[in-house]
């Protein structure tokens, strides 16, 4: 009796799965040995706990701002750019989980801690929500020896990946997460209707949270509508999920991060009435074409969908026509020649080819690769479905790298799916015939091939003269990355600025977010396109003759000139102007409405300059 009863209660109980089959587990431990090696690598020697791309800053600033008061709805960031402040294009929704932890450490630690500590924690919490769509997709489509080596894939990714290092609190890391994670649930073998209404909901969260990723949302909603196509009726409950979701989540994301006063208001570079309109209609009309009659067959279905092209290019072309090109199209040539062209991320292939050749690798060839991968197994009928998914959303984030490089992050990181699966497969064949060289190099060659990093060290080996003996540079090139030491942006150059009497200051773009954190001034430039105003003010200051530059800076209200001689775009304003201000200013050659108050120039220090009144007294 004790016997049946024992193995009667074995029976009752759940069998426990082995941890590697489990991606919950799984993640979680290669997120933990992740996390523990970047805190032992890079905490030590960080001379700073915020990000070294101006955007991270930038962040910090707006962050602030909102816990000392201004309006959620409020972006304007009043100390930047001309009287009146600059409109900003980034999301509260990112602004919101990090200005929480930051509130919450202030409850036990001093500001400046509470910031360091949530700067750190902040990337470091998005790596499991990384990972474990990486490892659940390669899990479901090839097992457990996928979902290890995508997660091993996964876990270098975020490593040489700066936006997921400590003090990074940009929006890119957030939208990586997003972006793996509507490629993750779109393959789902079951196509289950809650996988794609998790991808749906998810669409309208990255389109919410920046404007990168609507290329790659398009191409989510053409695979969906695909699949529909081709399935019919099998596929309807989770096309409708796709499509309600996506509805649902960008009409809350809009309600929720979008003033009533501006929901007219059409912008290319965030969220407002053109993505909203688009994506709401796009969602609503997939979600209705799903009820479509079953006996109406592919056909039907396809004349549904075109129909939905259709109306949904129409209507671009009413509500957002100049949306159809760059984000950036109207920006002045003097800030395309003077700071665009000299943005990494904002490169072209043609650019990157001209410039920094060694990077190619780092930038283009995992992706390349992948999508080869992937339209050989589509070829050979081998997860055809899963493949065309990963094709397609790889491919839409390569061509963008081809015009704008920054593309690169989606089509790297969107490869470690298709990559992982190959990966496991040819360790399948090397351990079925282990005496095979051939098949043994095969698995070697691919494993290498499918880590950017890889790439960017022979590129840096091959060109002797790339910085950085692990071409590292290559993977973390960002929007504006911060001057090295000696370029005026480090804490060390600003505590004059600082000691100040608040006003308005002219210096350097790329010095802009960091005097913004550490003094109360306002500052005509820093490196954001809505800026244009206060960017070519400073521009014309400094290219202008000494005489002239009086009336720009008068007319500005600039209290403030920090000359910072060491500054790459001050530098090239020299060569351009050699009769300018800031060509004076480097000769020694000082104007009458200019008195020195401090500073050496050298190192990272500024040179600070009053502006005189016209009466002659400083202000």
């Amino acid at each position: 009796m004790p016997d049946a009863a024992a193995a009667h209660l074995q029976q009752a109980q759940p069998e426990r799965r082995p941890l590697s089959v489990r991606p919950g587990l799984l993640s979680l431990l290669y997120t933990l040995v992740t996390i523990a090696v970047m805190l032992a690598m890079f905490v030590p020697s960080a001379t700073d706990y915020v990000g070294p791309d101006n955007d991270d800053v930038m962040r910090l600033v707006q962050v602030r701002d909102l816990l000392a008061g201004q309006g959620w709805f409020d972006l304007t960031q009043y100390r930047l750019g001309l009287d009146g402040g600059t409109l900003m294009h980034w999301s509260r929704l990112v602004d919101l989980p990090i200005g929480a932890l930051i509130r919450m450490g202030t409850l036990v630690l001093p500001q400046d801690q509470a910031e360091a500590l949530a700067l750190t924690v902040w990337p470091l919490l998005l790596i499991p929500c990384l990972l474990y769509p990486i490892g659940l997709a390669a899990g479901r489509l090839s097992g457990p020896v996928a979902m290890n080596i995508a997660l091993g894939l996964g876990s270098l990714f975020a490593f040489t990946n700066i936006r997921f290092h400590p003090g990074s609190i940009d929006h890119h890391n957030i939208q990586s997460v997003l972006v793996v994670w509507i490629a993750a649930m779109l393959v789902d073998p079951d196509r289950r209707a809650w996988s794609y209404g998790t991808a749906g909901a998810v669409a309208a969260l990255a389109i919410a949270i920046g404007a990168e990723t609507v290329p790659v949302v398009a191409v989510a909603c053409l695979c969906v509508a695909l699949q529909w196509i081709w399935h019919g009726d099998a596929m309807s409950r989770p096309a409708r999920a796709f499509g309600v979701s996506l509805a649902l989540g960008i009409t809350a994301a809009f309600l929720l991060t979008i003033p009533p006063a501006r929901y007219g208001v059409v912008t290319c570079d965030s969220l407002s009435l053109g993505f909203y309109a688009l994506a709401a209609m796009g969602g609503t009309l997939l979600a209705g074409a799903t009820y479509l009659p079953a006996d109406h067959g592919i056909r039907g279905r396809l004349f549904a969908a075109a129909g939905i092209a259709v109306a949904l290019a129409a209507a671009a072309l009413l509500i957002a026509p100049q949306c159809l090109g760059s984000p950036l199209a109207d920006l002045d040539p003097m800030l395309v020649t003077l700071w665009l062209d000299a943005v990494t991320e904002a490169q072209s292939i043609v650019g990157i080819v001209t410039r920094d050749t060694h990077a190619l690798g780092g930038y283009y060839a995992v992706g390349f690769f992948a999508a080869m991968v992937c339209l050989f197994r589509i070829l050979q009928d081998q997860d055809r479905e899963a493949h065309l998914v990963f094709l397609l959303l790889i491919a839409a984030s390569w061509m963008v790298a081809l015009v704008q490089v920054r593309g690169f992050f989606f089509a790297n990181m969107l490869a470690i799916l298709p990559l992982a699966l190959l990966i496991a497969d040819l360790r399948r064949g090397s351990q079925a015939d282990p005496e095979s060289p051939n098949a043994a190099f095969a698995y070697v060659m691919t494993v290498l091939m499918a880590v950017p990093a890889v790439w960017a060290l022979a590129g840096a080996l091959i060109d002797h003269n790339a910085e950085g003996s692990l071409g590292m540079e290559t993977l973390t090139q960002d929007s504006g990355a911060r001057p090295i030491p000696g370029e005026c942006s480090a804490q060390d150059g600003l505590p004059l600025l600082a000691g100040l009497e608040p006003g308005v200051v002219a210096a350097p773009s790329n010095s802009g977010a960091e005097i913004l954190r550490y003094t109360a001034h306002r500052v005509l430039a820093a490196p954001y396109h809505r800026n244009q105003g206060g960017m070519l003010t400073e521009l014309h200051i400094g290219l202008a003759p000494p005489a002239e530059s009086e009336a720009f800076l008068r007319g500005a209200g600039v209290t403030l000139l920090a000359f910072c001689a060491g500054d790459p775009q001050t530098r090239s304003l020299i060569r351009m102007k050699p009769d300018g201000l800031y060509a004076a200013l480097a000769r020694g050659d000082v104007p009458t409405y200019l008195a020195p108050i401090g500073g050496t120039g050298e190192g990272d220090g500024f040179v600070v300059y009053r502006v005189v009144t016209v009466d002659g007294a400083t202000r």
